[in-house]
């Protein structure tokens, strides 16, 4: 995009579904993490000589520790998303035309980019984590203690909850149900899509009908309202039917029952 055109797809465009995507998932699964603990210290209540596993004080500390992708890890997802999105788009015309099938094919090639961006302060050595996770929780090299908020030495479960969440992030079954949450998603941005693709009257009196996903091509100037104007519907319509869409897949739930299970069962907490 030249000139006047430079940028405007990407200022439009902020990966809603990859950044609430990522949120909920992670989301979810660090409140399985920290009701699992909870779960054990109300099982517990009454029973002489038991240390509770995760006072108050604690929850809200790692409930605030674990923000990380609101705020620095949300400023770096949008910018590597800005420029995969700059990547693919940057040197096409806002009056170039896209069918349904060619808008398909450049998110795809904007997701490999994003979800496939390396940091040097995440590496993935076996392929088994998502490089998303990068963006969940600060690097390994920041001090546990430091991601802690600064908490006291005896305050030790705080970390021992960031290093369990964070060997979550790392396991191969984390991985594979986002993946399985953003292919779910952008499905969905499409489908929506789809709507804004059909082919006229006057297509299908031509013939124009085989193949509708590739017969009907609008100028990337209208493509770029209409996918703000569906990002603006999934963050604002109530009860989001997106979020609730995740929240019922079956890998979803299964996923946050094994975790909740995990950490509500003392034989797994020992370990």
């Amino acid at each position: 995009m030249g000139g006047s055109e430079d940028n405007k797809f990407h200022k439009k465009y902020r990966g809603c579904d990859t950044v609430l995507v990522c949120w909920l998932f992670f989301c979810g699964s660090s409140l399985n993490i920290i009701g699992g603990y909870i779960y054990l210290d109300n099982a517990a209540v009454g029973k002489n000589g038991t240390t509770i596993l995760a006072p108050p004080d604690v929850q809200q500390q790692y409930l605030s520790s674990i923000q990380h992708l609101l705020g620095d890890g949300l400023t770096e997802l949008i910018t590597v998303i800005k420029q995969a999105v700059q990547k693919i788009l940057g040197s096409v015309s806002l009056k170039h035309s896209l069918s349904l099938l060619d808008l398909e094919q450049k998110l795809k090639e904007i997701r490999n980019l994003v979800e496939q961006h390396k940091s040097s302060s995440w590496i993935n050595k076996d392929g088994s984590k998502s490089l998303l996770c990068h963006y969940m929780m600060p690097d390994e090299e920041t001090p546990l203690a430091v991601q802690a908020c600064g908490l006291s030495p005896r305050d030790i479960t705080t970390i021992k909850l960031l290093n369990e969440t964070r060997d979550m992030l790392e396991s191969p079954d984390f991985s594979t149900v986002l993946n399985t949450c953003l292919n779910r998603g952008f499905s969905r941005l499409l489908d929506n899509m789809a709507e804004f693709f059909r082919p006229t009257e006057q297509d299908l009196q031509h013939g124009n009908s085989m193949n509708s996903l590739s017969s009907v091509s609008l100028p990337l100037a209208k493509i770029i309202p209409i996918v703000n104007g569906q990002i603006h519907s999934v963050c604002s319509e109530t009860p989001s039917h997106f979020v609730q869409d995740l929240l019922t897949m079956e890998q979803v739930k299964d996923f946050a029952a094994n975790v909740y299970e995990a950490f509500s069962t003392p034989q797994q907490l020992e370990k």
